[in-house]
């Protein structure tokens, strides 16, 4: 083996390595915010109105509110609640393009006819405008951004999966396969799912960072999540009658924290599509 060779097998063999450890570390720190949050008691963001307004320390990393309230846990909290509610919706919203796409291109031309109209309707409205008015008839709090967010972050991948599955019925091998007499199951089970199912799971970690962030926008606009729930877009939209007062610490740090969680689901994805992509898994 020649040094060139070594050196070329070596520098995959890193990248993977990166690659895989950049994925855990994603994993552990989104874990631990997420369990962190489900065991904060509501004791830890409580009303103290003897300890209000101070900024950041040792006993307060975050600082506290008008009312006395630690920021670092209702961070904790809301970063919690902004897990749940892009999980939930990423998991649908995946679904429901799985489903539609699929459909679009095995179930005939009405089918696809009537998907590819479904598609371009929600897709003629501007998207945070859809999601706002789902949100209010389904009647706003968790469950109305919960449906908001995932009746409106199908539309993109039902189309790639649709192109995709379109692809794969011209190859050589699925007519081969007709040929034989293999049925429909069994040429998605064994030629189809296998190539689309990578794509599911990277979409559904990449649609993670959009369903927080159009959740923590609804919620600071005042269409989503109720005042009472220590929720990120809650936090965001109160501090800001209060940072002509010095008080920058209750936007930044959220804000922040936001961010980071933000950056952390779209490196599991991107780093996740890179293990799972063949041509890109060995260079």
């Amino acid at each position: 083996m020649d040094d060139y060779t070594k050196w070329n097998t070596g520098f995959r063999f890193s990248r993977r390595l990166v690659t895989l450890g950049i994925l855990i570390f994603a994993i552990l720190v989104l874990t631990v915010i997420f369990v962190s949050g489900l065991l904060t008691p509501p004791a830890a963001y409580e009303v103290n109105f003897q300890e209000k307004n101070l900024i950041p320390g040792i006993r307060h990393p975050f600082g506290t509110d008008w009312l006395g309230r630690d920021m670092l846990a209702r961070t904790i909290k809301g970063l919690s609640t902004s897990i749940i509610v892009g999980m939930s919706a990423s998991v649908v919203s995946t679904i429901m393009a799985m489903i539609l796409g699929v459909a679009a291109a095995t179930m005939g031309r009405k089918v696809d006819t009537f998907v590819t109209w479904f598609v371009d309707l929600f897709l003629s409205i501007p998207h945070m405008i859809l999601l706002i008015l789902i949100s209010i008839a389904v009647g706003k709090g968790f469950l109305g951004v919960l449906i908001g967010v995932a009746a409106t972050h199908w539309t993109s991948l039902t189309r790639v999966i649709r192109a995709e599955v379109l692809a794969l019925r011209s190859q050589p091998y699925i007519t081969a396969s007709r040929a034989l007499g293999k049925g429909h199951l069994w040429i998605g089970r064994k030629h189809i799912l296998p190539h689309v199912l990578p794509q599911f799971i990277v979409a559904l970690i990449l649609l993670f960072p959009h369903a927080i962030l159009h959740e923590a926008a609804i919620t600071f606009l005042g269409f989503g999540l109720s005042p009472e729930q220590p929720a990120i877009g809650v936090i965001l939209s109160e501090s800001m009658q209060y940072l002509t007062a010095g008080m920058w610490y209750l936007a930044f740090f959220p804000g922040l924290c936001l961010l980071v969680v933000v950056m952390l689901f779209d490196a599991l994805g991107e780093n996740l599509r890179i293990l799972l992509n063949p041509g890109t898994s060995q260079t």
